[in-house]
């Protein structure tokens, strides 16, 4: 269900959180009034209101806790691809050393590269680690650089950069796909949850002898509780949901290999 929410596009996420707190402050409203006998409704308010402040401050602390870490989650991710394409340009520029044959090298890796945009990227994961025209990519990649560093009248310095470069492209892909296996933090999202829900029912109990207009101030609270649940789920899955991270810098790569950026003194 978490994993479903987190999913949803930004827009759906915004308005229907939003819709979902306006409804529990109205149903909350009502709902005193409907189920608390006469007799007891002046108590209703000398309850609720005391509890204004803790469900508050717990509320934000649940909130900036929890938006925080996927924040910061977010922040890594992108780190992440960066990282992926660093190494890619290392390993295209190794491959224009002197007695190295840059084209084959540069081929796979221009190939691995728009395999897995395709593959892993746009099937809408990122990550998946299971596409096999990816695996098939990155395998040819392997065989061509290694059996390029092998090569006996290519140096020793240059056939060990060509194999750290190529280390740093699968070590990098494999960050990535450890990364995309994490799951969405449901205790995050139930407690965050939990809290706003039990925020927007209270607000509601305080108002529900208030004239319509009076009860409109309780949109304030309803709107900062929506959204924030909002930006939690779209925040929560940086492969997959609304805020997915960019696969920017490895396009760069893909252009500048087809382009013939990476050129050098390869034979």
């Amino acid at each position: 269900m978490v994993d479903w929410l987190a999913s949803l596009p930004t827009v759906v996420l915004t308005v229907g959180w939003l819709c979902l707190a306006l409804l529990v402050a109205a149903v909350a409203r009502a709902g005193v009034r409907a189920l608390v006998p006469v007799e007891e409704q002046d108590r209703v308010p000398q309850i609720a209101m005391p509890l204004m402040p803790t469900l508050g401050a717990a509320f934000a602390i649940f909130a900036a806790l929890s938006l925080a870490s996927e924040a910061g989650y977010l922040r890594a991710a992108e780190g992440l691809v960066s990282d992926e394409a660093a190494a890619a340009s290392r390993l295209a520029w190794s491959a224009t050393s002197p007695q190295v044959r840059s084209e084959p090298i540069q081929s796979a890796l221009l190939d691995y590269l728009r395999t897995t945009r395709a593959g892993e990227w746009e099937a809408g994961t990122a990550a998946a680690g299971d596409d096999r025209a990816t695996a098939r990519a990155i395998a040819r990649l392997e065989r061509t650089v290694r059996a390029e560093a092998a090569r006996p009248e290519l140096g020793g310095p240059a056939g060990t950069e060509l194999l750290v470069s190529l280390d740093g492209v699968t070590t990098s892909r494999r960050a990535r796909i450890a990364a995309a296996s994490r799951d969405v933090p449901a205790l995050y999202a139930v407690t965050l949850m939990v809290g706003g829900l039990a925020l927007l029912v209270n607000a509601g109990a305080l108002t529900f002898r208030s004239s319509l207009r009076t009860s409109l101030l309780v949109l304030g609270i309803a709107s900062v509780v929506g959204l924030s649940l909002a930006l939690l789920f779209a925040l929560t899955a940086p492969w997959s949901g609304p805020l997915t991270v960019s696969g920017h810098p490895l396009d760069v790569i893909v252009g500048d290999l087809k382009s013939g950026f990476f050129q050098g003194g390869g034979s």
